[in-house]
Order: C-alpha cells, then structure tokens, then sequence
C-alpha cells in the first residue's frame, strides 16, 4: 500500500475497511484512524458555523439541510485526507508513528526500545513533552510507552519491570547457547524479545497452555515433538498475509534455547550467522538465510540489540 486511500464519510464500508486494517496489523492502519478522527472534527467545526449563521432563507429547508450536511461530512473528508489542519499527523506522531509511515504493531511492541525520552540541548529553553493519550493507545492495541526516533539523542531509560524480568529469566539459558555456537548471548535474548515481545506473546496451544517457542521455530516434517497450531503472519512479495502454520513447543526456555542452538549450529543455511559479533551483520545474515519473511526483520532487531532496553537490562 502506497498510501492511505482518501477516506469517504459517505462509505458504509469505511469503518469495516478501518477495522480490517487494524486487525491485519497493517502499518497504514493508524494513520487511517487518525484522518477519520480530524474529518470527524472538522465536520463538527463545519456544523458549528452552519448553525451559528441566520437561517429562514428562501432556499432552507429539511432536503437543502440534509443535502448540506453531507457536503459539509464529504468535505472535511477531503480536507483531512489532504493534510488537514495537521490534528492527524499530531495523532499519528502521539501513538506511535509519524507523518509519513506509521510502524505496524510488532515493530512498536518489540523494535523499539522502552520509554526512550529526547533529551534537550543544554542552552535549550525547557518545554513540556505532549501527553501521552492512554486510553488511545490502549484502543489502538499499542504499549502506553513511545519511543525516541533513532536520530535523536535518548536519556538513560526506565527499564521495563517486564523486559528486566524476562532478561533475568532466559539469560542463562542464552549463556549455554552462546557456548555452543559462538553468538553472543544478548543477541539471542534480543532475538527473542522481538519473537516474543519481551515473553508476552509467545505461542499458546489451545488451552492457553506456553509453548516456551522464544524463537517461532517452525515444525517441519523432521519434528517429532509436541507442536502448536496458530495463525502467523507472513510476507509474500513483501505483502503481509496470513496463514495457519505448526511451531515447535518444548517443556522449558531452556528446551527452547537448546533447539535454536542445534538449529543455528549445525545447518549449512546458517553458517554465516554462527560466530558473527557484530549486531548488524547477524541480524543481515539471519535474514539473508531466510529466517523470517519481515522485509525488516534485520533492521528491527538491531535496533534492539543496540538498544538502552536490553542494555539496561542486561546483568551487571
């Protein structure tokens, strides 16, 4: 998708189409709530104008104020999905995202580091952050905490109680498996992380029960294991779709460890990545060996890797 389609108040289709969006976890989807939400104000500003001038003309009555009100919801869809007075992209930027690309959820939840803050230059005069609106970004299905852009300058963050616990908890398992393979520990804790969203969404059988699959390992033919069955999302051409696949499960995390382990260290595919101690060029060579379909699965978990999260939460 190039850009946000222009939105069409007029559509009965627009809400089901927001949602759809939305539930695709498609990158473009709040972008699309937030024009709706600044074609909805302006509407409101028009409605307002409308009934604060004289009425009783020769030409008023009910069909012409009907007719008025739709011109007047049409054309503050046509002013907000072509820049508006800028509420949109105030929105976008607030939830998570920015004018011209918002980030899919996977990317806000597990790419990007927690609670960044900009910090100001000293001769700066200082200003208040804009507020975070919760409740928005709870309905939206986005973490409370936003992130710096990578450009800026962050101050040392507040480490989540979450990722600090769930760094403590895989860590020695990810020590083992560095002595196996070569690769650093906190690149597979990072690896992790952005599998499982800091261990808060890993695969669950149908009974809720944890699959402890930190690294969405695929069950091919070869397993003999138990399995899960869950609905992923991956990318054909670069395009996200959805399909019902078999992954791994395993009693522990060190299971789990234990099996990436063999998995990394003893494939032809991923001879490259073994032994790499540069973030970026794991992260390539994973990717390049096709480890996961996201078209910026190297980029994301870089970022994290690099990232003061894991760095605040690694041991001393």
């Amino acid at each position: 998708m190039q850009g946000a389609a222009q939105i069409n108040t007029l559509d009965p289709n627009a809400l089901a189409d927001l949602k759809r969006l939305s539930k695709d976890n498609d990158p473009k989807a709040i972008e699309a709530a937030a024009k709706q939400f600044e074609a909805l104000f302006l509407s409101m500003v028009l409605k307002s104008m409308r009934q604060a001038m004289p009425a009783g003309g020769l030409m008023d009555n009910d069909q012409s104020k009907l007719y008025q009100s739709l011109l007047d919801q049409q054309l503050a869809s046509n002013m907000a999905a072509s820049g508006g007075a800028g509420l949109a992209k105030a929105l976008i930027a607030q939830l998570g995202g920015n004018p011209m690309q918002a980030p899919s959820r996977d990317e806000i939840s597990a790419g990007f580091d927690i609670a960044s803050v900009p910090r100001r230059p000293a001769n700066a005069a200082a200003a208040p952050l804009p507020p975070v609106d919760l409740a928005a970004r709870r309905a939206a299905g986005l973490p409370a905490s936003v992130s710096a852009p990578a450009n800026i300058e962050a101050t040392p963050p507040e480490i989540s109680s979450d990722a600090a616990a769930f760094v403590r908890k895989v860590m020695p398992h990810a020590q083992a498996a560095s002595r196996e393979t070569g690769i650093p520990a906190h690149f597979m804790v990072a690896q992790a992380a952005l599998e499982t969203g800091w261990g808060k969404y890993q695969l669950r059988d149908a009974n809720g029960l944890p699959s402890h699959n930190l690294f969405n390992i695929k069950a091919g033919s070869s397993w003999q294991g138990k399995t899960v069955t869950v609905d992923t999302t991956e990318y054909v051409s670069g395009r996200p779709t959805t399909e019902s696949a078999k992954f791994r499960a395993y009693g522990s995390y060190a299971e789990s460890f234990r099996d990436y382990a063999r998995l990394i260290g003893n494939s032809p595919r991923y001879a490259d990545v073994v032994g790499q101690q540069d973030a970026a060029a794991f992260a390539r060579e994973l990717q390049a060996a096709g480890y996961a379909t996201d078209p910026r699965y190297a980029d994301k978990l870089t970022r994290i890797i690099n990232g003061p999260t894991l760095r605040g939460a690694l041991p001393g």
